[in-house]
């Protein structure tokens, strides 16, 4: 299986790519793992939120692949703890899927057709973050969802 992060911009801030790139790193030596930025929309001045999501939301489409299964790291989504994500990686390791794709959204969110498309909904938290600081703390968790399915001491009780 491999994991796929499938985001909305780039990010510009050097210790958040510093710190992405450091668990990165880490995740690799447990699991395949990608990263693909989908360039954010140009004319945002003059578009709105509803338009911006529906155009966001073709190009997210358009790079899923049939058998991906789909997570969308939204704010309305399944909250877990650290040990709970971890099962809940663990059991979609054990599906035989191919290609697990987490989704981070533009500022405004998905559209309803990405939203039909997804397989698992996950909230990160009830607070609301910038979606380039999401990329950070969505990579800490994978990471330590990996360390707890591999009884590595990363993660304390």
């Amino acid at each position: 299986m491999k994991i796929k992060l499938l985001q909305i911009g780039k990010t510009t801030e050097a210790y958040l790519l510093e710190g992405i790139a450091h668990y990165e790193k880490r995740i690799n030596g447990f699991i395949p793992q990608s990263t693909e930025t989908i360039p954010a929309l140009k004319d945002t001045n003059t578009a709105t939120p509803e338009n911006m999501k529906l155009r966001e939301g073709e190009l997210i489409l358009a790079r899923l692949k049939p058998d991906d299964v789909v997570v969308l790291l939204d704010e309305n989504g399944k909250t877990f703890n650290s040990v709970g994500f971890s099962n809940f990686l663990e059991k979609q390791f054990n599906q035989s899927i191919r290609n697990l794709v987490f989704i981070i959204g533009g500022a405004y969110g998905f559209s309803d057709a990405v939203y039909k498309r997804a397989n698992f909904k996950i909230a990160l938290s009830e607070m609301t973050f910038s979606h380039q600081l999401v990329r950070l703390v969505f990579m800490e968790q994978l990471y330590r969802g990996m360390t707890i399915i591999h009884k590595h001491p990363y993660h304390h009780q």
